[in-house]
């Protein structure tokens, strides 16, 4: 079977200012996407999926937000989603607003409702660090499942995301979105006086970010890049460029030999086979199980607002029980 060469090696140029950090998203014409499968495959979670539909959607705020990564406080209980499909994140709590608004125009057909989400203090409540930080809403897929999803079902996540226009970007240049999921595999390491080896479990966390390319106003317009994370050595992997404000369809596939699969395209219809943006074992890591997806809002925690980010039809699916 003929392999498509990956689109970044059409431009051997920009390959070579990306190095480093960048790198080249090789394995979409190697080995690794031998089991790619397009997110969507399959069932669709009907317990965890949500399409933001019911009229009275809400998200129930327990404030402060914890901000554990930063001053060790959790700030119990936890703000959640009054369908019980949204929580807030003990690490780093939840966006500053979570509100259901009208789906904008361009968004899936039919769709009535979606997802704002947006934060000025991603990191302590009520203080500015002026470093950037990062506010998570996670999915409960373990309580609404019930357990974890094993790589054996093939899982996958998708949602649609709207990127509003440039004009109402947070005025700095890096990552302000992440779309994201929580992976266990197990990690061998030496412990003890005589280096004995012991099989720990490890999370890790891989996903796709969309990380803004400011413009000078003048020659350069604003623009934006895909950026997955992440490869063998945990570098991120620069994907696809962004250059009109509108929706992108993301997702993300688990396959059973552990590899994460990453997609998207510009627009609302279903990924396809085409999409495919490349296949890694991010960290050198196997994924044995799906424990959840999240999103994070990002910004520079100056006291300045986020990016307003839309999100719609955020959804868990996999092929069998």
């Amino acid at each position: 079977m003929k392999r498509s060469v990956p689109w970044i090696l059409k431009r051997p140029r920009l390959a070579a200012r990306l190095g480093g950090a960048l790198c080249v998203l090789v394995a979409t014409s190697g080995w690794l996407a031998a089991q790619a499968f397009v997110p969507g495959t399959g069932q669709r979670s009907t317990k965890v999926s949500d399409d933001f539909e019911d009229p009275k959607w809400s998200y129930v705020f327990h404030l402060p937000k914890g901000s554990f990564e930063n001053d060790k406080q959790q700030r119990l209980p936890s703000g959640a989603a009054a369908n019980g499909r949204w929580f807030e994140g003990a690490l780093r709590g939840q966006p500053d607003v979570i509100q259901r608004v009208a789906t904008p125009e361009g968004g899936l057909a039919g769709s009535s409702g979606s997802l704002l989400m947006q934060s000025r203090h991603t990191g302590v409540p009520g203080s500015s660090s002026f470093t950037v930080q990062q506010d998570d809403l996670i999915a409960n897929v373990a309580q609404k499942e019930g357990r974890s999803i094993p790589v054996s079902w093939s899982p996958s996540v998708v949602v649609r995301v709207y990127l509003p226009p440039w004009d109402q970007w947070e005025n700095r240049t890096g990552g302000t979105f992440g779309f994201r999921a929580s992976c266990q595999t197990h990690k061998t390491s030496s412990t003890g006086r005589w280096g004995r080896s012991a099989n720990k479990p490890e999370s890790y966390w891989p996903g796709l970010f969309i990380q803004f390319i400011k413009g000078d106003g003048r020659a350069t317009q604003d623009s934006a890049r895909i950026l997955l994370r992440a490869g063998p050595q945990g570098q991120d992997l620069a994907g696809p460029q962004i250059k009109n404000s509108g929706w992108w369809t993301l997702g993300m596939s688990f396959s059973p030999d552990g590899q994460v699969h990453y997609y998207a395209h510009e627009g609302v219809d279903d990924l396809t086979a085409k999409d495919h943006l490349t296949s890694q074992y991010p960290y050198g890591f196997h994924c044995e199980q799906l424990d959840t997806y999240f999103f994070d809002i990002v910004n520079g925690d100056n006291g300045n607002q986020s990016t307003p980010w839309i999100v719609d039809d955020a959804s868990l699916y996999y092929t069998h029980r």
